[in-house]
This record gives C-alpha cells, sequence and structure tokens, in this order.
C-alpha cells in the first residue's frame, strides 16, 4: 500500500486502538533445565527453572542462615502505605498536571467499542492499490542506479520500503513521509484485529508522535487515558521483610515514582494508556 498522510493517519491509529483491545494468549513452554516437576489439574507440566552462579550461593547461604522470628514481627512502615505522597500531590495541584476525564458507562462503552470501529477502519484501507495500479507500481519496477548514488529532489525522492504494518512500521511508514519520501507499506495480514493488552505511551514517545504527526498525536491523547494523574510503581501481595532489610505488608509499596513531574519540567505530554476505559 502507498502511504498518504490521511491514510497513515488512519492506519496508525487504528492499528493502536484495535492492537489494544484486551485479549489474551497463553503458550506453555518447559524451560531447558528444572529442578522441581509439577503435574496440574490440566495435565500441563509446570517446571520450576534451577539456577546457578552467585545468586543460588546466596540463596543456599539464606537457607542455612539461623532464623530469628522476632525479626520478621511487627507492621511495615506507614510511608509505604500513602498512595500519593505530599511532594507528588503538590506537583499533581499544578494548573498544568493533567486531569483525566471522569468515567461513565457512556465512556466506558465508547473505548470498549474502539477496536470495533478501529478494525472497520483498517478494512477500508484494503484494496487501496488493486488490478492495473498494483501491476504498475514503483516498487515493481527495477531501478537503474549509478555508481555512487543518485541525486534526490523532491520530483524523485528517497523510495523507502517498509515490511510489517505494525506499530512500529507503520509510525516508520508516516515519519519517513513526513519528510517527503516516498514510501510503501507491505504488510502479510489481511485484516487487523485485536490482540495484547492496552498500549501505554510514555511522554517521550507522544512527543515523537507529535513531531511526526501532529493528527496522530491528537487522536492518540483523545483515545486515551490519563495515568499520570497518580503514583505509579510496583506493590507487594503478601508481608515479607524483617526489621534489619524493613518490613512490609501486602498492599505496601516496594517502590514508587511519578510520571508527571518529569514530564511538565521537560514540556512533554502526560503519559496515556490506548484501550483500557477505568484505571
Amino acid at each position: 500500500m502507498t502511504m498518504t498522510p490521511q491514510k497513515s493517519t488512519k492506519a496508525i491509529v487504528a492499528t493502536s486502538l484495535a492492537l489494544a483491545a484486551i485479549s489474551q494468549t497463553y503458550a506453555f513452554a518447559p524451560p531447558i533445565s528444572s529442578s522441581r516437576v509439577s503435574p496440574t489439574r490440566l495435565n500441563v507440566i509446570g517446571e520450576q527453572a534451577s539456577s546457578i552462579g552467585p545468586a543460588q550461593v546466596l540463596r543456599d547461604l539464606k537457607e542455612r542462615l539461623p532464623q530469628i522470628p522476632w525479626l520478621a514481627e511487627g507492621a511495615g512502615s506507614p510511608s509505604n502505605k500513602i498512595d500519593i505522597p505530599d511532594h507528588v500531590a503538590q506537583v499533581l495541584a499544578q494548573p498544568r498536571a493533567p486531569s483525566r476525564e471522569a468515567e461513565s458507562e457512556e465512556r466506558t462503552e465508547k473505548i470498549r467499542n474502539r477496536a470495533k470501529q478501529a478494525s472497520e477502519d483498517a478494512m477500508k484501507l484494503r484494496g487501496m492499490l488493486t488490478g492495473d495500479d498494483d501491476a504498475q507500481a514503483w516498487w515493481r519496477s527495477q531501478r537503474t542506479v549509478p555508481e555512487g548514488g543518485r541525486a534526490v529532489t523532491k520530483d524523485d525522492p528517497l523510495t523507502v520500503l517498509v515490511a510489517g504494518g505494525g506499530l512500529a512500521g507503520l509510525v516508520v511508514a508516516a515519519a519517513c513521509h513526513s519528510k517527503g519520501m516516498k514510501v510503501a507499506l507491505f504488510e502479510q495480514a489481511s485484516s487487523y484485529a485485536p490482540y495484547g493488552g492496552p498500549i501505554q505511551i510514555q511522554s517521550n514517545a507522544l512527543r515523537a508522535l507529535q513531531q511526526i504527526n501532529p493528527e496522530i498525536f491528537e487522536e492518540l491523547v483523545a483515545a486515551g487515558t490519563c495515568t499520570a494523574d497518580r503514583v505509579s510503581g510496583l506493590k507487594i501481595g503478601y508481608k515479607k521483610g524483617n526489621k534489619l532489610a524493613g518490613l512490609y505488608d501486602a498492599g505496601d509499596w516496594l517502590v514508587r515514582f511519578d510520571t508527571v513531574g518529569p514530564a511538565l519540567e521537560a514540556g512533554l505530554p502526560a503519559t496515556v494508556v490506548v484501550g483500557r476505559p477505568v484505571v
């Protein structure tokens, strides 16, 4: 297919939304080496991989150390239970900080139907080049290039072939097209279909898309759910630790980081997630 500005924009947004529809695929692949084998009710054999090296030495040493129960007694630090620390709350209180659209049944249903709409939009892009147009397409003619290369002009621009119409391929095609190159994109799939989970687009990636094509940027921001108005990080799901290394209760934060502060300082757009109606 040959990319035009309008078609490349629709293709990227349609692919982003289609890939962001929630579905899961699973594959069972046993590791090469294992130290324990245990069958499940589904008759799937799960194997725990064995390891060697310094990490295993430390684990063995830890198991041989005498256990002191009172070291694990007590509660985790209160500071690890705070979802939004004061310094982050101050950042979020700034007028330039992002604010999300309130969740509603109408908005949730709209987002859940985006995958279907994206697939329909992608289907409309099929057949852009058929029959004689396809047979006479510029990429089918072998071109003789003199030794040392040829002159690249506006009328005879650089030609680019992109293999794969996924997110990376579409963005590359759009970027080359925005620079005046003649681009042809090839995709083996006959149509786009929902696959994978929600797609998070960080601030730096949004800025790159904004510079490539402002229309793509605006549509992705409009389609996304803002996640930068809160703290991101990792929480622990069980009680862990000791008084020497630190105690953690179930639900405590192991590490926290905010994505909006650095984005505001750098003048970048806030992180969004496409394909997730409620966060």
